[in-house]
């Protein structure tokens, strides 16, 4: 769906994010649909990520550089976080987040944890439970977490190099668990980072970010729809046409062509190595009618791009397999000034986005024409 777009001017304070890769400490001026408007709606953090909603409308975010879980609250309801309190800390670079059946879930680098924990509740009572260990060390190192319907655990990890065969079974992968974190099984291989996922109904839809090292364009980054048993292709395979055959990897030169007819290609794609992180279904009332169901997916950017790409929140059509820019001006020409991570509905309709370059949470909000 095309869109007209236009600047919406933002005259925030610039935040030091030195935890942060690669970006310029200043703000960004954003660019959205006509109606939309951006607010600070939280700021201070050193490198927030995911975000997970609870019942009160209460946000909780993890936040890797500073190994802490905040809760945020707005009492009030007028779009600004009053402040941030240390749920929990001491965690190794925490990631994903769920809330389930009376507790916290937090994805660490090398397990997943669980607090008990209600709405309102601004700090641990507790030690955290470990559910499992994962695997950690080599290449990518966030670990994402979520249940679906089937009141089951899913857990992505990311590959332990740019391309080769893993040894851990656990790696480039999205497996599934009880809620206790049994009875482990994997449930989707061949995903080399597979950092967001959500749930929509009975369909698990996935991000991925393509293998480096082949020039500028190839592979493109891609969507998934994830199912139990499916194989997508990593190492040896990628999706250079959305919904068609995937091509083999000839560079890395594993097994043989054959191999790809097993693959699963992904539905929609965007320009190589943007880095697709979280993503949101958008569930609420007050954005446009035209934004229901649609997908909301935060491109984190490149960093090994001759013409960076990334830096923005695209929409993804899950019918269509459509890719349109949403919310772009983190990148200025060359220059980086925000990164995009995750994005959560909130129960007004709001769509929140961590920005891990500026240490910052936005809010975007419709308020009409």
């Amino acid at each position: 769906m095309p869109f007209h777009l236009r600047y919406a001017a933002l005259s925030l304070l610039a935040v030091s994010c030195a935890s942060a890769p690669a970006a310029a400490q200043t703000t960004p001026t954003l660019k959205a649909p006509d109606g939309f408007r951006v607010t600070e709606f939280a700021d201070g953090f050193k490198q927030p990520r995911f975000m997970t909603v609870a019942s009160n409308g209460d946000v909780l975010l993890s936040d890797m550089g500073a190994g802490s879980v905040y809760v945020l609250t707005d009492a009030n309801r007028d779009g600004k976080a009053e402040g941030k309190q240390v749920y929990a800390t001491g965690l190794s670079q925490p990631h994903g987040l769920a809330i389930h059946g009376g507790y916290l879930y937090v994805a660490e680098t090398d397990k997943v944890v669980r607090f008990a924990y209600k709405p309102g509740d601004a700090k641990a009572s507790g030690q955290p439970q470990t559910l499992l260990t994962l695997p950690s060390g080599g290449g990518h190192s966030t670990r994402t977490v979520a249940f679906g319907p089937d009141g089951k655990m899913y857990v992505a990890a990311g590959s332990s190099c740019n391309v080769c065969e893993e040894s851990d079974a656990k790696r480039a992968a999205i497996w599934v668990y009880d809620a206790d974190g049994k009875n482990g099984k994997a449930y989707a291989t061949g995903l080399r980072n597979s950092v967001g996922m959500e749930w929509v109904g009975d369909t698990l839809y996935a991000t991925n970010n393509g293998r480096d090292q082949l020039g500028d364009d190839i592979p493109p980054e891609g969507f998934y729809k994830v199912k139990a048993g499916g194989f997508y292709g990593w190492p040896y395979c990628y999706t250079t046409k959305a919904g068609q055959a995937q091509v083999w990897d000839k560079d890395f030169g594993k097994k043989t062509a054959a191999t790809c007819g097993n693959a699963t290609p992904a539905f929609a794609l965007t320009t190589a190595h943007s880095a697709p992180l979280g993503m949101a279904a958008y569930s609420g009332s007050s954005f446009p009618a035209s934004f229901k169901g649609q997908l909301f997916i935060a491109l984190h950017g490149s960093w090994n791009r001759s013409d960076k790409s990334g830096y923005k929140v695209v929409t993804v059509d899950p019918a269509s397999g459509r890719v349109s820019d949403f919310l772009t001006g983190f990148l200025q020409g060359q220059k980086t000034v925000g990164r995009p991570v995750d994005l959560t509905v909130m129960p007004d309709g709001a769509l929140l986005l961590t920005d891990d370059g500026a240490g910052k949470v936005w809010r975007i909000q419709y308020s009409g024409s």
